[in-house]
């Protein structure tokens, strides 16, 4: 369970929600959504979730702030007009809470839906890892290193029975196996590691900012 915090200290502590392991052991919380044809939102990374909610407090999001946030999530960037439309506010209000939004971190960016399919062929894997030892210098080490791979799309920390859950998409599955012999040779200390073909996409969605953030103000 979250710890209350003040209104007048940011906390920098990693707390995340539910996991068992050793907080250093988390520094790796890569809810950066770079959402398809939308803008990635304040889910910080780093396992920050108590800044998250600090933040939401301190800057008193209401049910109209939702509805901003919803609809450049859900369409990207829109004009003053559409916005105001979907937000059920005047333009203008609408556009300067826009820019208070953003002022505030809620919104990083805005990103297209690219079909990837259409540009070239590819593989995607989901890869599990764990490491052999978790002191925080170990997780340290393994997720710069990723940082800085290209093929690795996304990287969350987990807790249980792995450290990590990873998807790659790589050319090939020559080109796959090239990336994990270069993890394995990098002295990352990975002690085991699964890996799962993927075959289709069932399901990529956004989730639902008015329904999460009723739970939050109930």
């Amino acid at each position: 369970m979250l710890q209350k915090q003040s209104q007048e200290t940011v906390p920098d502590a990693v707390v995340p929600v539910g996991v068992a392991k050793p907080v250093a052991s988390s520094t790796l919380m890569t809810y950066e959504y770079f959402y398809t044809a939308g803008c990635s939102l304040l889910f910080p990374s780093h396992g920050r979730v108590r800044r998250k909610f600090w933040l939401m407090k301190k800057f008193g999001l209401d049910s109209t702030d939702i509805r901003i946030l919803s609809a450049v999530q859900q369409h990207g960037q829109l004009s003053k007009t559409k916005l105001a439309e979907i937000a059920n506010i005047s333009a203008t209000p609408v556009w300067a809470r826009l820019d208070r939004l953003k002022a505030a971190g809620f919104i990083r960016g805005y990103h297209a839906d690219i079909a990837l399919d259409q540009i070239a062929d590819f593989t995607q894997v989901v890869v599990t890892i764990s490491l052999t030892h978790h002191r925080k210098a170990d997780f340290d080490r393994f997720e710069t290193f990723i940082r800085g791979l290209d093929e690795i799309t996304d990287c969350v920390s987990t807790g249980g029975g792995m450290d990590y859950v990873m998807e790659v998409i790589t050319s090939d599955l020559v080109s796959f196996q090239a990336l994990m012999e270069t993890l394995l040779a990098a002295d990352l200390g990975i002690d085991r590691y699964m890996i799962y073909i993927a075959t289709r996409r069932i399901k990529s969605s956004k989730p639902n900012l008015a329904k999460l953030a009723a739970k939050r103000r109930g």
